[in-house]
């Protein structure tokens, strides 16, 4: 069996990635957990304590599917801020009780539409990109970047990512016709050196628009092209 754990994004809550698990374990072979989040757990983040006490949570459900999956390392994948988090819980050092040296437990992180890269990012984010730039636990962790891009003008995108786009990649460092997902334009999205695949008419959320990152229809497109084995 492969495990893997998923650990959402800002403010949204486990059930939405209840269908995405689902199909993950349907394909067969896969041990899939979800990291439990609230809105209060992410309202927390704002502080380092709070980093720290959702990536121990982190890691406790990584070593819990290690343990059912006789050892096997484990996959993560990371919506938006939570791809951000993950690369410190890989880290051996950098913020005490978050940095939990996870790439000795994990081999691959998946990062759907995080936004890496910002202008005013928040100060613990800022903290990842300067103690942890790019794929820093490479070649130990096979890093993996999702981009989406979605066209603001049909009908896939949301009146309220049609308002807030322009505004949003703005202050992350982009130009407000760059493509992107509705919140995270894709030039964030990429971590440096990680291996990019980008998904046309994709939505960050379902704030957003449909369909996003998770939908069946964009998780078919992505899962596989991630596990293919990087290149020597």
């Amino acid at each position: 069996m492969q495990p893997v754990v998923i650990l959402g994004g800002f403010l949204i809550t486990d059930e939405a990635y209840g269908p995405m698990a689902q199909w993950l374990e349907a394909q067969g072979g896969l041990d899939v957990s979800v990291v439990h989040a609230s809105r209060v757990d992410w309202l927390l983040t704002s502080s380092a304590w709070g980093w720290q006490r959702l990536l121990q949570r982190v890691d406790h459900s990584v070593k819990q599917a290690r343990d059912r999956c006789a050892g096997a390392p484990v996959t993560l994948i990371g919506h938006s801020s939570g791809g951000v988090m993950l690369r410190l819980y890989l880290a051996e050092h950098g913020l005490e009780g978050a940095s939990l040296n996870g790439q000795k437990l994990c081999d691959r992180l998946i990062s759907l539409g995080s936004p890496h890269q910002a202008k005013r990012a928040t100060r613990l984010r800022a903290l990842v990109d300067r103690l942890h730039p790019g794929c820093a636990c490479a070649p130990q962790v096979d890093y993996v970047s999702v981009a989406g891009r979605l066209d603001l003008s049909s009908a896939q995108a949301s009146d309220f990512a049609r308002r807030s786009a322009a505004n949003s990649y703005r202050q992350i460092g982009a130009q407000p016709e760059d493509p992107g997902d509705g919140l995270v334009p894709v030039s964030s999205a990429w971590l440096k050196d990680s291996r990019l695949i980008e998904l046309e008419a994709t939505a960050h959320g379902g704030l957003f628009g449909q369909p996003w990152y998770g939908s069946i229809e964009r998780l078919s497109q992505w899962w596989p092209q991630a596990m293919k084995k990087p290149p020597p």
